[in-house]
This record gives C-alpha cells, structure tokens and sequence, in this order.
C-alpha cells in the first residue's frame, strides 16, 4: 500500500516538472486556479490507477504514465515549434494519421526524436516488468487503488464543475491553465453541442438574364503553402511569379488575406472559404471544422453554386479518406471527387502531383463541360516537409537575382515550386480564356510553408498569403490591394459574378 501512494506522489511532481519543458511554458501550479490544479492532478491519477490496477506495478505504472507524458509533451513542442501552435484535444487522430502517411508528419517532430521516444517507452515498460515484483491484491491495497480512485474521481468532477471559460487561442489557454486541464476544457466543449450554422453564400441567385448557356466557369485554387517570400528575400528572379504577378495585376480583386492556419491544418483554410465562416465564430470546432459539419443544410459555396445550375467538382491529388471528406464534401454539396486515385506517378513533380498535372485535368474537364461547372481544387506539389527534397545545380541560378544567405535550403527548394503554381495559373486563365463560356479564377494560399530555418535567418512572415479573383474580362483591374478574411473570398466572388448582392466590397 506505501509503494502505490509513494509512487502516486512521485509521479505527481514527475509531471508538474515535465511541465517546466513545454512550450509554450504554462505559469506555475501555484498561479493557477484549484480547478485546474484539481483538473491536472485528477486526470494524472485516473491514468496512474487504472494502470496500476491493470498492471500490479505501481512505480512501473507511474513511469509509463510520466512516459505517456513525456510523448505528448514531445509532439506538443515539435507542433509549436512548426506550427506556432500548441497541442489541442482536436489533435487527437493525427497521431493515428502519422501511422498513416508518416511522410506528413514524422519528419516534423524528428524522426531521432520520434525514435527517441519509441524506444524509450519501450525501455521503461522492459525496465518495469523486470525491476518490480507484481503486488498481490489484499484488503489493503484494494483500499488504496479505491480511495485513490475516489480521489481522482471526486477531483476530476471538482475540476470540471468549475471549470474555466477558455478562448480556443491554444497559446493562451495552455499557459493560464496548463496542459491536462486544458485538454480537458477543449474535450469538454468538442463534445458539447454543435452550433447551427447556414452559410451566408446560400443568398446566392442568378440574374433574370442569365441561361444556363451564358453562366461562367468558375475555378477556385487553394494553393498549397503559397504565399509571397518576396517579403522575406527581394532578390527572386521575376520569372519565379511572372504568371501569378499578371493575374494578380488584371484580377477585379486582390490582395493578401488571412488565413486561419500557420504551416498546416489546411482544413480550416478550406472550410473558411467553402462555409464563408470565419474561425472566430466557430468555437472549438475551429481547428477541425469538418469533424462538426453534420448536415447539408449548413450550405457551402458549391451548395450555392449547385443550386445555380452548376456542375460542382473537387480536385485534391490525396486520398478522400483524409480529413473525412469522403462524408463532408457531398453534404457540401460537391458532385464528384477527384482524388489521388485519378492521378499517376508520372503526374508528380517531387513527392507530390504536379501543379501542373491538375491544370491539364482542369483543361479536360472544362473542354467536356456541357453545362456550368465550378471546380474547387486543393494542390499538393508544394507541400512539404520541405527539408526532404535537395536542391538542384542550376536552382540558385534560375531562382534569384542574387543568392540568399547559407542555411536557406527550404526557400531554394519552394520557389522551385511556387514556379510551377505559377505557371499552373497562366495555364487555369489560358483555359478559361480559351473557353467557349466566360470564366473566374479565384486563387489563394490556405498558409504560409514550414520553413523554421529560413525564417530564423530572414525573419518572421505576418501569416497572410495573397489572393486574386480574375475574370476573363480582363477590361477592369483591381487598383490596390485589399486585406481580406478567407472567409470573404467566396462572397466577394460570387459578388464580382453578379450572384450575391449583400457581400464584402472588392476594393
């Protein structure tokens, strides 16, 4: 019975320590409020009884819960480092995606850490059944696992009952209340009841001149890690962007925007512009919007769209099955799916399908439309880890005007990307042009890359990536540019295309 409280007080400080490594770091224990204290306290002995229940071992159940510990703080970290942001309740089945596509995400965390990690689980569970003699069930030490049960339970309950407003800024939220108790609160609301939500697109009509005949193409490009790292390093070779900077120039509409994501989680960037929702009136729910999208009375742009007349297509060279859109993207009204399935080897450019892959499918797509057709694509070329790929011989010479300081590999290699977004671009206007209906271009990036190093050396981006809305009618430009919110994109769109009267001014 000693060993099961010693190691329980043991492993109590064991994890307000490890809280000393987290990043961002939380105020100490003693700043905090007693239900969050309560919360962390009861979540940690939950977890250290049942195993000792289970297990027999009571100091070994404490190191592999420190351990368990340990390995969240680990990710936590790695994703803060990337990503600006902490780990959230919402993160949870990432860890089953790393299993998935390990290329996505191990190489972010490190995979020394990752191995680090791995073993040294495996070394305190080899460590534990060898060190310690299994306790042999008594009146005793039943009265122990059940008043440290007790316990938890009643802190848990405590710590829940008065349990604290959270703003869903992750950074704020883990540093007022620390890691459990903030997991916690985000579990807590993710389970509570959704919103209702209508997308302010649905308001969407046609003119009583428009026909079926004369209704434009649309084309919406969420660009995979664009943005411009002209703000970082001036001297990149104009022909880097050359197709972008005229669309961008003839476009009705332009500017930067901002996105509600930093390196990853590109769902809420196309949920933004999809729904018209913006991030602050989501709640919890905006750090995976599709998990809470039930219904397809929500409406979306393509519901919108469809309701016009149109044809509604998605092209995104990944599988379906992430992010579950093989469930969200018909509710959101989308008739067909395009996913990596309909794309070759031969279509790659790096690890990913080429830009410039998706914009020959578009062409095809467009030349066989027999009616209205909107084509929402998500890219995949630039996405990284960017640090997998190497630089080529003559890069630094068709990339710059002049070199970027050593260390800036990930910069060299993604502008040997965003060339071919570029050049994709000039290709989706050149089709729409070509076309026998009029068309729109839309096009954006859903964040800014990952490129720790580059930015230790450059600096800091602001987060915003540009926007263009174009027409084939290239008779109006645009003036300066505006800053938008990514959930305006598609009202100002649908707006420049004479379909939504009440919606954001372009300009």
């Amino acid at each position: 019975m000693t060993s099961i409280v010693l190691a329980a007080l043991a492993g109590l400080l064991v994890s307000f320590a490890l809280e000393g490594v987290l990043q961002p770091r939380p105020v100490a224990p003693t700043r905090r409020k007693p239900s969050d204290l309560a919360l962390h306290v009861g979540i940690w002995l939950a977890a250290y009884c049942l195993l000792t229940l289970i297990l027999g071992r009571p100091w070994f159940a404490m190191t592999v819960v420190s351990a368990g510990l340990l390995t969240l703080i680990m990710v936590n970290n790695a994703k803060y480092l990337a990503l600006r942001e902490p780990f959230v309740f919402q993160d949870y089945d990432y860890f089953i995606d790393a299993i998935r596509h390990p290329r996505l995400y191990i190489p972010f965390l490190g995979w020394g850490r990752a191995i680090a990690a791995a073993l040294g689980i495996a070394a305190a569970i080899g460590l534990g059944f060898w060190a310690e003699d299994r306790l042999q069930i008594t009146p005793q030490t039943l009265g122990a696992y059940s008043g440290m049960g007790a316990l938890a339970a009643g802190l848990i309950l405590f710590g829940h009952r008065w349990r604290s407003i959270m703003t869903f800024e992750p950074v704020t939220d883990l540093t007022a209340h620390g890691l459990l108790s903030a997991l916690w609160h985000y579990g807590h609301a993710y389970f509570s009841p959704v919103p209702s939500w209508r997308s302010p697109l649905l308001a969407a009509e046609k003119n009583p001149d428009d026909s079926a005949e004369t209704l434009p193409h649309i084309v919406a490009v969420q660009s995979e890690s664009f943005f411009d790292p002209r703000t970082l390093w001036p001297d990149i070779a104009p022909s880097v962007t050359a197709g972008l900077d005229r669309l961008g120039a003839e476009a009705v509409a332009a500017g930067t925007c901002r996105v509600p994501a930093w390196g990853a989680n590109t769902v809420r960037s196309e949920f933004a512009f999809l729904s018209g929702f913006d991030a602050d009136n989501l709640g919890v729910h905006r750090f995976n919007p599709y998990r809470a999208f039930k219904s397809d009375e929500h409406g979306s742009l393509a519901r919108a769209l469809k309701n016009l007349g149109y044809r509604t297509l998605c092209i995104h060279p990944y599988p379906i099955s992430f992010y579950d859109r093989q469930r969200v993207y018909p509710l959101l009204g989308f008739d067909e799916f395009i996913d990596l399935a309909a794309f070759t080897p031969a279509d790659k450019f790096g690890p990913y399908t080429a830009d410039q892959a998706i914009a020959e499918r578009i062409r095809t797509l467009l030349a066989e439309a027999e009616v209205p057709t909107f084509i929402f694509v998500i890219t995949m070329e630039n996405h990284g880890p960017l640090h997998l790929e190497k630089v080529a011989p003559d890069d630094i010479a068709t990339l710059y005007t002049a070199p970027p300081p050593a260390g800036t590999d990930d910069l060299t290699i993604y502008l040997r990307h965003l060339r071919n977004a570029s050049r994709m671009a000039e290709h989706i206007a050149e089709t729409l042009t070509d076309n026998v209906r009029p068309g729109w271009l839309c096009w954006y990036g859903d964040h800014v890359p990952i490129m720790s190093t580059v930015y230790e050396k450059l600096g800091m981006p602001d987060g915003r990536t540009p926007y263009f809305i174009w027409h084939t009618d290239v008779s109006e430009a645009s003036g300066p540019g505006t800053h938008r919110n990514a959930s305006e994109l598609a009202q100002i769109l649908l707006k420049q295309a004479g379909f939504l009267r009440n919606a954001p001014p372009s300009h």
